[in-house]
């Protein structure tokens, strides 16, 4: 699955060069980015904005101007490359994956994925650590 299937499926759009999402994150997602990514996950929006860094009343003013900022956008779009790798590492089992991202691992400090990710050096070491499950490295 590449990158572009992952924007189509998690984030509820899709783009065919990494030019046009440059400018997508530059405009700041829509909105409904964020909400197809709560539907395609499952995860609640309040749980899903904390993730995000987006104080409650943020995300209300967010949801009326239908506009993410950009790091906002860039951060949702680290997140949903996060949920779709680990949506494959445990075939399409989406329950499966939302808790392996929920839940603190030894490997990333003793915080979960999610967590660890708040930075995109901390969303590399998750990666990192799902591309060694994946081929069978336990850590």
């Amino acid at each position: 699955m590449s990158h572009t299937d992952t924007l189509r499926s998690s984030l509820g759009f899709q783009v065919a060069r990494s030019i046009d999402l440059i400018r997508k994150i530059e405009k700041g997602f829509s909105f409904a980015a964020l909400s197809n990514f709560v539907s395609t996950t499952g995860m609640s929006l309040p749980y899903t904005a904390a993730v995000l860094g987006i104080p409650e009343r943020t995300l209300a003013r967010r949801k009326k101007e239908n506009r993410l900022s950009r790091e906002e956008s860039e951060r949702l779009l680290r997140i949903s490359r996060l949920f779709e790798d680990t949506l494959r590492l445990f075939e399409g089992d989406r329950d499966a994956a939302v808790n392996w991202l929920r839940t603190p691992k030894k490997a990333l400090r003793n915080q979960s994925p999610l967590q660890f990710a708040r930075t995109e050096i901390g969303a590399r070491e998750v990666e990192n650590l799902i591309g060694r499950l994946e081929h069978g490295v336990f850590s």
